[in-house]
C-alpha cells in the first residue's frame, strides 16, 4: 500500500492506472477505522481494479469546533489496519491540499439537506458535498463507497454527483453493527463503559418501532412511544426521531413508498445517529 499526501502524487498514480485500462474505487473516510469502513474497502476490492482509501478530517463539515477537536485522529493505526487488505493507495492530504489559501468555493445541495442532520447541524452538508466533490475529482474514481448508516449523506452525495455530472457511481453499502445492534461509528470510541451498555437501546427501539408501524400502530403514535422508550433508557436529548421517505427525505405519512426511520440522539456527550428501512 502506497501512502500519498499530495494531489500531484495521486494524479500521477491514477494516470498510470488509467493508462493500463484499470478501474478505480475510492472509500472516503475521516479515519478512526472500524469494521464498517473495512466492509466498504472489501466492496471496493470486489468492484474495482484499484482501491484508494482517503483519510481527511474535514473541518468544513463540523459546525461545532469542540466536536472537531474531539474527533479521533488515528492515522498510524488506520494505516496498519489497511495495509493487509489489498488497498493500493492511502491518500492522506493535509489541509493545504484540500483548502489552499484563497479557497472560496462551496458546494450546496438544496432540498435533501433541509431535514434531519441538515436542520440540526447548519452547514454540515455543504462541507460534506464540497470535500466529497474534491475527493472524487482528485481520485478520478469510477466508484465511491458509502455506508447506509449515514443515509442522508449518501443521498446528498448521489444528488450532488448527478447534478454536477461527476462520472462516479455512488455505491451504498449496508450498515455494519456490533453484536448488540449498535451501529459502528468512529464516535463510539468516545463512549464510556456505561454508555456502551446503554447505546444498543437505540437500535432495539428502532426495530420495535418498525414492528409497531408495520402492525398498524400508527406512525405518529409509534414514533412518540419510541422517543419515550429512548428517554427511559437514559438516551437524550434527541435531535430527531422521524420517519422519512428514502427518495427525497420528506416526512412519510404512510408506507406507500420506501421509507426509513431516522434517529440522532446524545449519549455521554456523543451524538449518535442510526436509521432502519421500513
Amino acid at each position: 500500500m502506497k501512502i500519498l499526501r499530495t494531489k500531484a502524487e495521486l494524479r500521477a498514480q491514477t494516470r498510470s492506472w488509467r493508462g493500463a485500462g484499470e478501474s478505480i474505487g475510492v472509500v472516503p473516510t475521516m479515519g478512526a477505522l472500524h469494521e464498517g469502513h473495512l466492509s466498504l474497502v472489501n466492496a471496493a476490492r470486489a468492484r474495482a481494479d484499484r482501491v484508494i482509501v482517503t483519510l481527511f478530517v474535514n473541518p468544513r463539515q463540523f459546525n461545532n469546533p469542540d466536536d472537531l477537536a474531539k474527533y479521533p485522529r488515528t492515522e498510524e493505526s488506520d494505516s496498519r489496519i489497511l495495509d493487509p487488505l489489498g488497498v493500493d493507495v492511502l491518500y492522506l492530504p493535509d489541509l493545504d491540499q484540500m483548502y489552499p489559501e484563497g479557497f472560496a468555493t462551496s458546494v450546496s445541495v438544496e432540498g435533501l439537506t433541509a431535514y434531519l442532520c441538515g436542520a440540526t447541524r447548519p452547514g454540515h452538508f455543504d462541507g460534506v458535498a464540497t470535500v466529497v466533490a474534491k475527493l472524487l475529482l482528485q481520485t478520478d474514481a469510477d466508484f465511491a463507497f458509502f455506508g447506509e448508516k449515514d443515509f442522508q449523506q449518501l443521498q446528498v452525495v448521489r444528488r450532488m454527483v448527478m447534478d454536477l455530472d461527476i462520472p462516479t457511481e455512488i455505491v451504498g453499502c449496508s450498515t455494519i453493527r456490533e453484536d448488540s445492534g449498535l451501529a459502528l461509528s468512529s464516535r463510539n470510541l468516545r463512549l464510556g463503559e456505561d454508555a456502551l451498555a446503554q447505546a444498543p437501546a437505540i437500535y432495539a427501539t428502532l426495530g420495535a418501532t418498525v414492528t409497531a408501524i408495520r402492525d398498524g400502530g400508527g406512525i405518529d403514535a409509534s414514533v412518540r412511544a419510541a422517543g419515550d422508550r429512548l428517554k427511559q433508557a437514559g438516551i437524550g436529548p434527541i435531535d430527531y426521531l422521524e420517519l422519512r421517505r428514502e427518495s427525497d427525505l420528506a416526512r412519510a405519512t404512510d408506507l406507500s413508498t420506501p421509507a426509513r426511520l431516522f434517529v440522532a440522539a446524545w449519549l455521554d456527550g456523543v451524538r449518535l445517529i442510526d436509521n432502519v428501512p421500513v
